[in-house]
This record gives structure tokens, C-alpha cells and sequence, in this order.
């Protein structure tokens, strides 16, 4: 009994010795799960904006969220809230950057700075699910969905119409009237879509409801010219004749009134993935 109470003790010091030794090495060792821990308010604020300053945007991200975490109420939290989404921005992170404008907005509605985040949700729209194809593929962003532009454009107008005396309210209209040339384009990329394969009708649906929705676009005489061409493969020799007089008056060197429009890319190139979308409306 003697000789088993030895070893029983001995084993328990044993034990001891090792929770010991582990506990007091990673002492040594300085392990701490978070450097920012118990750092004031302001510091914090002052490291995530120097970050920001030299464009290291994940790391101020980082930081804005550990004040967001550790200081949950005040101006420092609030201004963070916009840094992080801003910086999320900077980095392509749009899933991230919409949920966070979209908690500002929901925790602050009547924020001073509610005219820029709605801004910057616009800015966010405009890129979002666009960004990787344009850059990789070159392609153009008025023939994939508009789902998001849509709604970077309704983003924008809020700015425009709700705080239209806001230092970002001739921003949002010039952008906006970015998107609505890409709008326009879109419908008349449509329409050229119906001309080639000779849905006459269609083409000229298309092209009159782009003339109705987006009057002064950057791509209204194409839709005349849509129109001219539409009107002639029909028979109809009045409406024609009244498209070309208005196509010779506001665009007197379109390309169609030469019989050079709509010239459509070689079908070769669509064999080469790389080439990137043509269309008739992208001339030199």
C-alpha cells in the first residue's frame, strides 16, 4: 500500500510539474490572442487611419473592426463603421462592403455622413460581379446583367434627390448618367441582336423603347439608326424615310446613312476566347 501511495503521489507531481512548465512557457513566449486588445479608443482609431494613409487596407480593416468590437458606441466607432467599409471597397471585397454600409445605415439613418454611404453603396453596385470579367476578359459590361448597376444607379439617385444639396449629389448625377448610357447601350445591343437575325419587329421595339427611357444617351442616334434600318427591311417606306431625316439631322456622319452600319465582327473571332465582345457599336 505504502509503495502504491509513492507512485500515485509521484505521478500527481508529475502531472503538476507539466500543467506548470506549459502554462509558464507560453508566458515566456508572450502569446496574446489579439495585439490590439485594451489599446484606447483613440489609438486605435489613429493606427487603422494610418494604415489606410499607406493603403494597407486589410490591415486598417482589421483595426476599425477591433474598435467596432472593443468600443461598440461613440464618434470613433461611428467613423469607423465608414473606414471599414471604404477600405473593404478599396480592396474588392464588395460582399463585405455592402453589409457593412448597409449596418451603418440601419444603426445610423440620419448619420451626417448618410449622403456618402449611400454614395459609396453606388460605388460598390457600380463594380460589383463586374470588376474580375472586365479586367481578365475585357468584356463589356452593358451586355451581362444589370442587376447590380440597376441598383447602384437607384443607390446614386437617392443621393441626388433625397440629399441633393450634399457635397456628393454632382458626383452621383454624373454618374448616373454613366449608367444610363450603359443602359441605353444595352437595349441597343438588343436590337442589333434582332437586325442580324432579321426579327425586324423586335429591333424596332427595342429601339423605341431606348429612345422613350433614355432620351439625350450617348447612343440615341444607333437606336434612329436601328430604327431607319428596321423600317426599311419592312417596306416601311414612311417611317424609314422619317428615322433617316432625323438621323441626317442630329448625326449627318453616321455610319449607317453610308450603308457601313450595322457592320458586325468577323464570325472567325468568336473562336478566340480571348478576343473579347465586339459590336457594331464599338467604332474607331
Amino acid at each position: 500500500m505504502t509503495r502504491a501511495r509513492s507512485l500515485l503521489r509521484n505521478a500527481l507531481i508529475l502531472s503538476l510539474l507539466a500543467i506548470f512548465m506549459v502554462s509558464g512557457c507560453s508566458r515566456f513566449r508572450g502569446e496574446k490572442t489579439d495585439v490590439d486588445e485594451g489599446i484606447p479608443v483613440e489609438e486605435l482609431y489613429e493606427k487603422g487611419h494610418a494604415s489606410m494613409r499607406y493603403g494597407n487596407w486589410n490591415s486598417a480593416a482589421q483595426t476599425f473592426r477591433r474598435l467596432v468590437a472593443q468600443y461598440p458606441y461613440g464618434p470613433y466607432t461611428e467613423q469607423a463603421l465608414i473606414e471599414t467599409a471604404y477600405a473593404q471597397y478599396k480592396m474588392g471585397n464588395n460582399e463585405e462592403a455592402i453589409s457593412s454600409i448597409d449596418r451603418f445605415l440601419r444603426t445610423y439613418p440620419t448619420h451626417r455622413n448618410t449622403a456618402y454611404m449611400y454614395y459609396l453603396r453606388g460605388l460598390v453596385n457600380s463594380n460589383r460581379d463586374t470588376v474580375f470579367l472586365q479586367r481578365v476578359w475585357a468584356l463589356d459590361a452593358s451586355r451581362r446583367d444589370l442587376a447590380t448597376p440597376n441598383q447602384a444607379y437607384a443607390d446614386f439617385r437617392i443621393v441626388a434627390e433625397r440629399f441633393s444639396n450634399s457635397r456628393y449629389a454632382g458626383e452621383a448625377r454624373e454618374r448616373m448618367a454613366e449608367l444610363r448610357n450603359m443602359f441605353a447601350r444595352h437595349e441597343v445591343e438588343t436590337a442589333l441582336y434582332y437586325l442580324r437575325r432579321g426579327a425586324w419587329v423586335g429591333a424596332a421595339k427595342r429601339a423605341t423603347y431606348t429612345l422613350e427611357t433614355y432620351p439625350e444617351s450617348a447612343f440615341q442616334n444607333d437606336a434612329v439608326a436601328v430604327l431607319a434600318e428596321s423600317y426599311t427591311q419592312l417596306g416601311n417606306d414612311a417611317l424609314a424615310a422619317d428615322a433617316r431625316r432625323v438621323l441626317e439631322l442630329n448625326a449627318p456622319d453616321h455610319p449607317w446613312l453610308r450603308g457601313d452600319w450595322p457592320d458586325y465582327p468577323w464570325a472567325v473571332r468568336k473562336l478566340n476566347p480571348f478576343a473579347g465582345e465586339k459590336s457594331p457599336l464599338q467604332r474607331d
